[in-house]
């Protein structure tokens, strides 16, 4: 994979977190408007697994990664010079 291929990870992290939340749509509105004429439990079923996604992907979309520090910048130039420093320590 090149690198100039490979997107931010913020981008990545939306990306993660709108497939998911797709698959729970899908599974929602196919279990009601399909899958019940078949078999209700079964339909049930996909609604707990859809029920499980949203959790999920909330916390896989706020993950952090390696290197990131999105949430740590206060907008305060001396609380923030102060913990680079502390970082640079370690």
């Amino acid at each position: 994979m090149y690198a100039h291929s490979r997107l931010p990870a913020p981008q990545r992290r939306h990306r993660k977190y709108f497939i998911l939340m797709g698959v729970c749509i899908v599974l929602f509105v196919l279990a009601w408007s399909v899958v019940r004429l078949w078999s209700i439990p079964v339909a049930v079923g996909m609604c707990v697994v859809a029920m499980v996604i949203p959790p999920i992907a909330a916390i896989i979309g706020n993950r952090r990664e390696p290197g990131e520090r999105w949430w740590d910048e206060s907008g305060d130039p001396e609380s923030d010079r102060w913990w680079r420093e502390l970082d640079d320590h370690k």
